[in-house]
């Protein structure tokens, strides 16, 4: 297969994105490709003997299969579980591109699959002028986008479709999570998006916080993605 780069948003911070992304990278590996991840920049994270460590970033380390520094994969963490463009202003730290564009393609060397998590949703800001909507585009990644089901879910959803739309990158499919398990009539919203969203729906994420990645991973469907 030619190498596949995807970009993993969200509907909204919370939503399961680091479940997905860590998923994806197990059920790519089980099918012996090489798979890397990356978390650009996060917030929340936790002082360590090493640095500050986020774990997010910590759970991407875990679930790919090639060999990369933490730096690499998460090249700005920040501490307060902030907007990380906050984060960073606190922090009196300009995200450099240049920066994050060597970690990318350090790993994309490395890898058949590159998985690259954003945080919170499609366009929350990087700095005053960028947001994670045009990293993705600078590094043109197909997308996939996991929908928090819940209140609201529709609009977020069928809104965030169109934005990555307007950046002309290819949706390459979406996930649902259940991320309310008292949510009313989450299949009559699942079925809707399916008929209006143009991208396979991968799966559906059950309400199963403590689930790890390879049980995730069993629930995805990769036909689509990955021929």
């Amino acid at each position: 297969m030619t190498a596949l780069r995807l970009f993993v948003t969200g509907t909204d911070t919370g939503v399961g994105k680091t479940r997905v992304a860590t998923a994806l990278c197990r059920a790519v590996a089980r099918r012996g490709l090489r798979v890397g991840a990356m978390k650009p920049i996060a917030s929340g994270s936790e002082p360590t003997s090493a640095g500050l460590r986020n774990e997010d970033a910590l759970a991407l380390c875990a679930a790919m299969n090639i060999r990369a520094t933490y730096e690499e994969v998460n090249p700005y963490a920040f501490a307060p579980p902030i907007a990380p463009h906050i984060a960073a202003r606190d922090a009196n730290t300009v995200v450099d591109l240049a920066v994050l564009d060597r970690a990318y393609e350090r790993l994309c060397l490395k890898s058949d699959v590159m998985i690259v998590e954003g945080a919170g949703g499609w366009l929350v800001p990087i700095d005053a002028e960028r947001s994670f909507a045009d990293l993705a585009q600078r590094w043109q990644l197909g997308v996939v986008l996991v929908v928090g089901m819940r209140l609201g879910c529709l609009n977020h959803a069928l809104l965030t479709v169109q934005a990555i739309a307007a950046r002309g990158l290819p949706l390459r499919g979406w996930v649902g999570s259940r991320v309310e398990a008292t949510f009313g009539r989450c299949d009559e919203n699942l079925e809707y998006l399916r008929a209006m969203v143009p991208a396979p729906c991968l799966g559906v994420l059950p309400h199963a916080p403590s689930a790890s990645a390879d049980e995730v991973a069993d629930g995805l469907e990769l036909a689509d993605l990955l021929n």
